[in-house]
């Protein structure tokens, strides 16, 4: 199996970072993975052909395509285009060896439920930073009238009734989970009724399913907001062309590399509030940011210590706590960063340590010193944005750092170190 393969391949493969060179030009920002992950399986609501645009080269976007194929979705991929048909479903059940790997495949049981009225979903995988549980994406289901039953890790949901239709209701989640509101999102469309969502989650991928489904004939108003209404519809059509929103978090890695460097340096396309928060951040540490349409340009000062905490959008991402604490290793004094959205995303702070880090850790909190310079060593990304973190603090340190746990890196950046290297640092893929 080709992703499997990937996965396998990737496990071998060390980046190897030379440290102490300065970056320059432009970085130029592909489209964004948590949010073409989902797109592509809002296909299996139509019969009719969905065309993505600017899609990321990533092995996530292999697996999933693996996944839509094996329930019968035609797929064809072009250089940064993929096109999906899902005319004849052979199946409501995706196979768990690809499941297990890949947490978005998860987002298909509410597509199927939607359309087909049943859907058998394996418990998802992905990266292990904590339970990121799926009781709101059931809770959600149930509430349109699905019947859910978790038996032996497998998620077995249907449509109760002739009519195979889940019904609008009132919904309200306990926490603004990001994958509980995309899944409820593409269950209620095609459902009978009006839906609401209330304390839905607000971050630009939820907003960027909300247009697609849309151009697709659904009728979807308040995403981006707390409070989603869906009026369901009967059936959804096809959409060409629709290109999926620049990837906020590569963007944010990319200001943080050039902090990190001390280099000036322009990051685009980048649609920037959607980085509101890690803009200010940046700011608020000594660097100097300037706007232009989709353009960021970045020119660091000397980097002094600032606090984050992680939360919602628009607050600081989780996805980036691990890559702005490699920034803050290198800051002058000492910063907290409080992570909470995830209880096991820390993994990275014992990797930062081999490199010379100073930092101490109480619970989900860490108390970063800053240092004059990082040490190049042998490290692994434990998880895809620890990986990013080990690069960033590779590229400041003294020496050549030796990054592992690369299945995990290519999960999420789209040819990072041929990017990097355009860009002047010296990042070299080790294959055995």
């Amino acid at each position: 199996m080709v992703v499997a393969e990937a996965s396998q391949e990737s496990l071998k493969q060390r980046l190897n970072v030379s440290g102490g060179h300065a970056l320059k030009g432009t970085l130029r920002v592909s489209g964004a993975k948590n949010s073409a992950l989902v797109l592509m399986t809002a296909s299996l609501l139509s019969e009719e052909t969905i065309e993505l645009t600017n899609i990321p080269s990533l092995t996530d976007i292999d697996g999933m395509s693996a996944i839509l194929e094996a329930l019968g979705v035609q797929v064809s991929q072009g250089a940064d285009r993929i096109r999906l048909t899902a005319a004849e479903l052979n199946g409501s059940a995706p196979p768990y060896e690809l499941v297990n790997s890949l947490r978005a495949s998860f987002f298909s049981i509410g597509p199927l439920l939607g359309r087909l009225g049943h859907a058998r979903v394996p418990l998802p995988g992905g990266c292990r930073i904590g339970a990121r549980p799926v009781v709101e994406h059931i809770r959600g289901l149930k509430a349109l009238g699905a019947v859910v039953n978790v038996e032996h890790g497998i998620v077995t949901a249907s449509v109760p009734g002739s009519k195979k239709r889940l019904t609008g209701a009132q919904i309200v989640l306990d926490c603004p989970s990001v994958g509980a509101t995309e899944t409820i999102l593409m269950a209620a469309v095609l459902a009978d009724g009006v839906s609401t969502i209330e304390n839905a989650a607000q971050e630009p991928e939820v907003q960027d399913l909300a247009n697609l489904l849309n151009s697709m004939g659904a009728q979807v108003s308040g995403a981006g907001g707390p409070v989603i209404t869906v009026q369901g519809v009967e059936r959804l059509r096809g959409c060409s062309n629709y290109p999926v929103i620049p990837d906020r978090i590569e963007a944010g890695t990319f200001l943080m590399a050039a902090a990190i460097t001390r280099s000036p340096l322009v990051v685009e396309p980048v649609i920037p509030e959607h980085l509101s928060a890690v803009i200010q951040k940046l700011r608020d540490c000594g660097c100097s940011i300037e706007i232009k349409g989709r353009a960021v340009t970045i020119t660091p000062g000397e980097i002094t210590a600032v606090d984050i905490t992680t939360q919602p959008f628009p607050g600081f991402p989780t996805d980036l706590q691990a890559p702005f604490m490699a920034l803050m290793c290198t800051a002058k004094g000492t910063s907290v960063i409080s992570e909470k959205i995830y209880e096991n995303r820390l993994q990275h702070v014992a990797e930062l340590q081999r490199m010379g880090a100073s930092i101490r850790l109480e619970g989900s909190t860490a108390i970063v010193e800053g240092v004059a310079q990082l040490s190049a060593a042998p490290v692994t990304g434990t998880d895809l944005r620890a990986a990013a973190a080990m690069v960033l603090a590779g590229l400041s340190a003294k020496g050549i750092t030796e990054v592992a746990g690369l299945k995990h890196l290519d999960r999420g950046y789209d040819d990072l170190e041929a990017k990097l290297s355009a860009a002047g640092a010296e990042v070299k893929r080790n294959i055995p």
